[in-house]
């Protein structure tokens, strides 16, 4: 009887053990960046502040400035203001801003896109699918994908008017 309580224990013991193990290997030493540059974007389907549905593959043909942020991000506050003066021309040049907001409640991103002005389309990511599917890490993270689908470059750090223009210029189609 001991001896059947004893191995119980110690199987429990071990699984519990490589769970552990397991969950630290995931999440200190995995490899997070899921897309690279090269790739192909995966799809997904996000709805925007009003209720309109965005399939990314539906942006096929054009240049799409994919930026995930937040809006307790100051630089990605930083850089908004930047993004809506870039799309404001180069949406009729066949290049589109998605920003992806992550998790946050509707109130705080309309508050945010009413307080400055932004005109392109507001992605909400409730649940991190999107930004976990991503590979995403330090916000702001934007991908540049080309009229193919295909991620050009990754920028994960604040940009500039200059550089985003410099950027949008290097997705149009």
């Amino acid at each position: 009887m001991k001896k059947n309580r004893l191995l119980v224990r110690t199987v429990i013991l071990v699984i519990l053990i490589g769970a552990l193990g397991y969950t630290l290997y995931t999440n200190f030493f995995a490899n997070k960046e899921k897309v690279k540059v090269g790739d192909e974007v995966p799809d997904f389907v996000l709805t925007d502040l009003n209720g309109q549905k965005h399939q990314l593959s539906e942006y096929r043909g054009k240049g799409v400035f994919l930026n995930f942020w937040g809006t307790w991000c100051k630089p990605c506050e930083l850089e908004m203001p930047y993004m809506e003066n870039q799309y404001n021309y180069y949406k009729n040049h066949g290049v589109e801003v998605l920003a992806v907001n992550v998790a946050e409640s509707n109130v705080a991103v309309q508050s945010f896109v009413t307080r400055n002005n932004l005109s392109f389309p507001i992605l909400l990511d409730k649940d991190k699918q999107v930004l976990d599917g991503y590979g995403v890490g330090p916000l702001p993270t934007t991908f540049l994908i080309d009229k193919n689908g295909k991620v050009v470059d990754i920028v994960t750090s604040t940009m500039t008017e200059r550089a985003v223009r410099d950027y949008m210029e290097k997705i149009k189609p």
